[in-house]
């Protein structure tokens, strides 16, 4: 099967890492959420160990790349610098960027993609931050001005330029923002510090009370889509 075989089909296909710079159960709930039926995409996994490389080529096919959760971000840029420029160029001509966790980090600029008007810093560290540590917890954010618990572990916040041309979609309850949509060239990124597309496992594996927040990890992909 050649390379243009291999994305033959009617549907938009939708990237989603999976490789040294995620954690298992990172990627597998991206691509469930991306998988529903309402967005008639055909996802498939990206990285150094999938059928399909993280290159400008395989990029070119697709209408949306999505960078999910995983370890540090010093660790993850070093494996995925290489590709920086593929990344931003795919966005920069149309493409949609979506960012969970450690993917809203590398969306930022100190390092990252450098996609969003600004860049991005650690919650915990944050002034008024009610989390203080890295470990898997819930955290409760204002998402279009209703409050919601949702999984957390050391996620970022977004630093806006001043006048930056960005929608902010949740903040944490100490103001900052917690996820947003925002345009890079003519493409648009999304990005969210915690975890709405966390799956009932991740609570149960940690002792916490299960949340269903798929309903936000929807908005955030319907904002990045919309045309």
């Amino acid at each position: 099967m050649t390379h243009t075989e291999a994305f033959a089909g009617h549907r938009r296909l939708a990237l989603v890492y999976r490789g040294p710079a995620s954690q298992p159960g990172c990627p597998e709930a991206v691509a469930g959420l991306l998988a529903s039926a309402r967005w008639n995409l055909d996802v498939r996994f990206t990285g150094p160990d999938e059928a399909l490389p993280l290159t400008a080529r395989t990029l070119s096919h697709a209408a949306l790349y999505a960078q999910p959760g995983g370890g540090t971000l010093s660790s993850a840029y070093r494996r995925l610098r290489r590709q920086r420029r593929a990344v931003r160029d795919f966005v920069h001509r149309g493409g949609s960027y979506l960012g969970f966790c450690l993917g809203g980090y590398l969306a930022g600029a100190t390092p990252g993609f450098g996609l969003l008007p600004g860049d991005t810093d650690q919650y915990i560290s944050s002034p008024g931050a009610t989390v203080h540590d890295e470990r898997d917890t819930v955290i409760q954010v204002t998402w279009r001005g209703r409050p919601r618990t949702v999984f957390f572990q050391d996620g970022p916040l977004f630093v806006l330029d001043e006048n930056a041309d960005a929608r902010i979609l949740a903040t944490y309850d100490n103001g900052a923002a917690a996820a947003l949509v925002t345009r890079y060239g003519h493409g648009r990124v999304a990005v969210t510090g915690p975890h709405p597309e966390a799956t009932a496992d991740w609570y149960t594996d940690h002792g916490l009370p299960i949340q269903h927040t798929l309903d936000l990890a929807e908005e955030l992909v319907e904002a990045v889509m919309r045309e």
